[in-house]
């Protein structure tokens, strides 16, 4: 397979050095393939339930073709995934896909665990270390550290907003030692990205050090977060007969969304055949996607705090990706876009809760009230010419293409709750009434002496920690 640079068509890299690399230096751009291979019909035309990890595996065959074998690649998937995604029905019209059932009960290890053997299995006979950097605005730097924890010429170094993440999430993050660091930044999320990214395109870092990243910036993170799309919407297309009572429903996957490499692998995803007809892009107060759709104008901005804190994306990464494979045009054709603020988050925990008892974090919740206004009238008004305004929480008002099956009670939602609720205790209790329960594997973590490193947000203080440390 042949990988492409956001930013410039010209560019053709093979699988190994877009992964090494993580970004072009030369540009600054994101690395995408150059084509996205159907899967097998076998697959996508069978009656009965997938396996994941042989989905995972047809997924993934194609993009490392030539590169790594099928046996050692089939090795690396069931290496990574001891644990799948789960298809959680809620009420007639709704299942959760949860994604927190890793090591760090949130969806991002679905992303580094492939990741890291990936970048292990092409460093192997490398002398030198590889330097991962990577910016956390919550639970990333968690799945990457625990993925390349103890791997052997990998080293990792977090960077993270101090303050701005929830207590458990920093407890996670805190608390590695060996070749896993964390550097709590005075600053947010953006500045912390932006300090990862100016380093990969500093020529005296990248002459003295091996550079990668273990954000969605990687496409070997990218990819594999797509196996669950496609595993979801065909399991609920198996199931739609007898859970739904539908034959063929549309399935529109509701995506909380900060960096948007969530729902840039689920485009992957219906690109190689899934059965998705549509996606919601959900999202906090940091609404720079919902305000393009609206608007036609990308316009970055400062990120703002909310209780859904991994979304609090001000200057979201794969924006770049999504406006490369697609048009403005084909973007509201295939996406419903909605954003909520703090109040919204709260009452989306409260209602998902009555109405069908199952608890949610505060990222699934912004989903659920997406899907909930959609389903409930929200779609129907739009198609009937109501104008919303996007500065307001709520639906943008395009009209994607899949709106009558809304209409026509002919669709399923599916929410990807991508943490689970404990790691948000205080805010899901604010809302419930009630902790949410903690899984043994979180408790442990509690314990552990904090190893954060302060850093100011300043990038020649962290070039030359940096130079100084690596």
């Amino acid at each position: 397979m042949i990988y492409t640079d956001t930013r410039d068509s010209s560019v053709k890299v093979d699988f190994k050095t877009a992964v090494i690399n993580g970004m072009n230096s030369k540009t600054g751009g994101l690395y995408i393939p150059v084509e996205f291979p159907r899967m097998p019909e076998s697959i996508l035309q069978s009656k009965i339930e997938p396996s994941f990890r042989t989905v995972a595996l047809e997924m993934a065959k194609p993009y490392c073709a030539g590169e790594i074998p099928d046996e050692d690649l089939d090795a690396i998937i069931q290496d990574a995934y001891p644990f799948i995604s789960k298809l959680n029905q809620i009420d007639p019209s709704t299942y959760v896909l949860e994604l927190f059932h890793g090591p760090t009960c949130a969806f991002k290890d679905f992303g580094a665990r492939f990741m890291a053997r990936v970048m292990s299995y092409f460093n192997r006979e490398n002398k030198d270390n590889l330097h991962i950097l990577v910016a956390t605005s919550g639970d990333t730097g968690s799945a990457v550290g625990s993925a390349f924890h103890n791997v052997p010429g990998i080293d990792v170094t977090i960077l993270y907003p101090e303050g701005k993440i929830s207590p458990l999430q920093e407890k996670q993050l805190s608390t590695f030692t060996g070749n896993v660091r964390a550097l709590k930044v005075k600053g947010t999320f953006d500045d912390c990205q932006k300090l990862v990214k100016t380093a990969f395109v500093d020529n005296e870092l990248r002459s003295k050090f091996r550079l990668s990243s273990a954000n969605s910036i990687n496409i070997s993170r990218l990819l594999p977060q797509g196996f669950y799309y496609m595993y979801a919407s065909l399991l609920a297309k198996a199931k739609a007969p007898v859970s739904n009572k539908m034959q063929d429903p549309a399935i529109i996957m509701t995506v909380p969304s900060g960096n948007f490499g969530n729902l840039t692998s689920g485009l992957i995803a219906q690109k190689m055949g899934a059965p998705i007809a549509g996606f919601v892009a959900a999202t906090n107060s940091n609404r720079t996607i919902p305000d393009w759709i609206a608007t036609g104008k990308y316009e970055a901005r400062p990120s703002v705090e909310t209780y859904a804190n991994a979304m609090d994306v001000g200057a979201p990464s794969n924006y770049e990706r999504i406006a490369a494979m697609y048009s403005l045009d084909e973007v509201r054709s295939m996406f419903a876009s909605y954003w909520t603020d703090n109040d919204g988050i709260i009452n989306g925990i409260q209602e998902c809760h009555k109405k069908t008892g199952y608890v949610i974090d505060p990222h699934g919740a912004i989903a659920w009230k997406a899907w909930d206004e959609i389903r409930n009238g929200g779609m129907e008004a739009l198609v009937k010419g109501a104008k919303n305004d996007f500065t307001k929480p709520g639906l943008t008002s395009n009209v994607p293409s899949w709106a009558k099956e809304i209409i026509n009670k002919n669709a399923v939602g599916i929410l990807l709750e991508t943490a689970d609720p404990a790691k948000f205790g205080a805010t899901v209790k604010q809302a419930i009434g009630k902790d949410p329960v903690i899984p043994e594997r979180l408790q442990k973590i509690m314990n552990l002496p904090d190893q954060a490193i302060p850093m100011e947000n300043d990038y020649n203080k962290f070039k030359d920690w940096l130079m100084a440390t690596l």
